[in-house]
């Protein structure tokens, strides 16, 4: 996994099943529901905040049906952006059952703006993924992927892994799932760390589940990409998240939410 995954888009995944649709029921969100998080980034030794990220659900149409939309937003502040802007735009469109339709992640970082874009449909029981790439040289790629199995992007896969749970997980466990990024569908890993209490910027302590998402540079060597909190309840809020970086490590932590934790 070469690319950069903005904040929340690879949290708390679980092992999926093999129906294409993958019909799940929702229990833990609901639309209405907005997350708040502070951004920080480790410059030479100190945490300096730099920017601020919103995670939304609420009710939308696509396509003459009723669906739920979700967004995820990141932007970088004043200090940050004399040093690397960051503004990331992501969009997903999902039925009341989970079920991915359509993907969206404008990224300007940097220079440099790309986009992600991925359509759904389901011909025959059959999961088929279109796919189109802007690269920062502004070209444009499309690709197609089909498949008997679930098929997610960075938020539709957050959206499904919200409402499992992870009982009879073990620590050191190995997590597989498919997602795809706008050029390909590929196979990712999660490992479960454990439980671990984590105090948020409201002032509140959380009792949260951790997991690292790992890239393998080679066959042989793994490299934590990031490591992220998320409640130990129904609800799976993310709460922390730590990115590690070519450039340095960065953080988010949760900060409110109009709806009750």
């Amino acid at each position: 996994m070469k690319n950069h995954f903005s904040l929340f888009t690879l949290l708390f995944f679980f092992s999926l099943t093999s129906l294409a649709q993958c019909p799940t029921e929702n229990t833990a969100f609901r639309a209405g529901e907005d997350l708040t998080y502070d951004l920080y980034f480790n410059w030479k030794f100190i945490w300096v905040k730099c920017g601020a990220a919103h995670y939304t659900f609420r009710s939308a149409h696509y396509k003459g049906q009723d669906v739920l939309r979700n967004d995820l937003l990141f932007t970088s502040n004043k200090r940050c952006d004399a040093v690397f802007t960051m503004r990331d735009t992501l969009i997903s469109y999902i039925t009341p059952q989970l079920v991915p339709l359509y993907f969206r992640k404008g990224s300007l970082e940097g220079k440099h703006y790309t986009v992600d874009e991925v359509w759904y449909t389901y011909p025959n029981g059959r999961s088929h993924v279109k796919q189109h790439f802007l690269n920062r040289h502004g070209e444009w790629s499309e690709h197609h992927y089909e498949s008997d199995d679930c098929n997610y992007d960075m938020l539709s896969i957050l959206s499904l892994a919200r409402s499992f749970g992870p009982k009879g997980y073990k620590v050191g466990e190995r997590i597989h799932f498919p997602m795809a990024t706008g050029k390909k569908v590929e196979m990712q890993t999660l490992v479960y760390r454990g439980k671990k209490d984590w105090r948020a910027n409201d002032k509140n302590t959380y009792r949260c589940l951790v997991f690292s998402l790992l890239d393998y540079e080679d066959s042989k060597k793994e490299k934590e990409l990031l490591r992220f909190y998320v409640t130990d309840d129904a609800r799976h809020v993310p709460i922390r998240i730590d990115f590690y970086l070519r450039f340095g490590t960065a953080k988010a932590i949760f900060s409110s939410s109009r709806s009750s934790l």
